[in-house]
This record gives structure tokens, sequence and C-alpha cells, in this order.
């Protein structure tokens, strides 16, 4: 029943790049696709799913955990750590080293957070440092997967761009007609999605990928574009 649009979904429109343009595309259209499909498929009235017995109980469990955090480090501490790694090594220029540098650096922050966070404020009303700890788990989870996916791609595409592999890698050789040629299989190009998970406990991040989306929903009403090497 949890439906996404925009810069929160994945739809295979502007792969890597996210810029102004491509975020209203991503609303209008998509968000409008989103409305039409939740019209279609849920009506007033319709049973919902039965929750687990203990739904919601993690997320009360986490919050009283870190409300009570009585480490050394505080979020605004960690939360600094996080912001310079991330400016560090994973700009938008990047390699190989400086990458891999980058996890072993979030993996010891995620370590600090979870083993070594500090909460000030025990209260229930306003507050403030337990918010931001809240937050700062939050972006955490999205840097790690962030820097970890970053590394994992050898090559270079829209804002990922490593100097170690400038070139795209694609399925095809686009700067070449298409006819004769044969499609590499998934795991030997770099074309597709990346997919990562985290174990919340660990900070762990797993990855796995699925293939880009290359139709079009109506081709009739807009024939699909296929991929070309950018060039100015």
């Amino acid at each position: 029943g949890l439906y996404a649009c925009g810069e929160t979904a994945c739809a295979s429109v502007h792969g890597a790049n996210r810029l102004g343009a491509n975020s209203l595309l991503d609303l209008v259209v998509f968000g409008r696709a989103c409305a039409h499909t939740i019209a279609e498929l849920d009506k007033p009235g319709d049973a919902l799913m039965d929750l687990p017995d203990r739904a919601g109980e993690e997320s009360v469990a986490n919050l009283d955990a870190v409300r009570h955090a009585d480490g050394h480090a505080g979020a605004a501490e960690l939360r600094l750590q996080m912001q310079q790694t991330m400016q560090t090594n994973a700009a938008v220029f990047r390699t190989g080293d400086v990458l891999k540098e980058g996890c072993e650096k979030m993996q010891n922050i995620y370590d600090n957070m979870t083993n070594d966070l500090k909460v000030h404020d025990r209260g229930m009303i306003w507050n403030t440092d337990l918010v931001e700890a809240l937050e700062l788990q939050n972006l955490m989870i999205n840097a790690a997967q962030t820097v970890v996916s970053a590394e994992a791609r050898k090559e270079s595409r829209g804002a990922h761009a490593r100097e170690d592999f400038p070139d795209r890698s694609d399925e095809f050789d686009y700067t070449q007609p298409l006819e004769g040629q044969t499609e590499k299989p998934i795991s030997e190009h770099w074309r597709k999605h990346s997919l990562s998970s985290m174990d919340i406990a660990t900070g762990k991040v797993s990855l796995d990928y699925r293939p880009v989306i290359d139709n079009t929903l109506d081709v009739e009403d807009c024939p699909t574009v296929p991929p070309v090497i950018r060039s100015y």
C-alpha cells in the first residue's frame, strides 16, 4: 500500500543525473502516473492488511535507546565527521582509493554512532537533541549506502565521475551502429540501477542491481529513445 514518486522513486528516467528539470518531470509525469495507479488499484473501503502484533515496537525501542544514549560522541560531532568524509571521499570527481577510504571512514563513524552516541536531553518535549540524533541515523544510512554503491561502480556516469574509470560502461557500444552488436550480460556492464540495503545493527551495506527500464509506457504515444553518448 505504499507508493512513491519523484526523487524518492526510481523510474529509469534520468540515470545518475539529478537536476531541477529532471526533478519536475519525475514529479509531474510520474506523480500523475502514481495517482492513476492508486485510483485503479485501491478503492474506498478496501480492507487493510493485518499488522503484526508487535508492529511499531522496534521504532519505539530505537527512539528510547537513542534518548538514553550515554556515550561520548554527540550527534553534531558525528554529523560533522560524516559531512567532511562525504565531501572529501565522495565528491563528484572520485577515484577508487578515495572511495574505498570513504567506505572505511563511514563504517567507523557508523560504529561510533551505534556504540558511543551521547544524547544530553532525556526529555520528551521539544527535544532537539533527540531529533538531531534521529536525523543523524537517517543521514548515516543514506550516506553509507551512497559511498559503498559509488565505490563498487567501476565507470563514470552522470554525476558519478570516476577519474580511474572515465568512460561509461554500457551493454552496447553506443558510439557505433547497434546492428550486429551482441548485448553484454548485466554482470559485465554498468547501465543498471544500484539497489543497496543495510544491516542497521552493523552498518554493513549489501548491493544488488536491476536493469534499466528502456521502454515507455505507451510506445505509440511516446516512442522509446535509445541511449546516446553524451557529447558537447
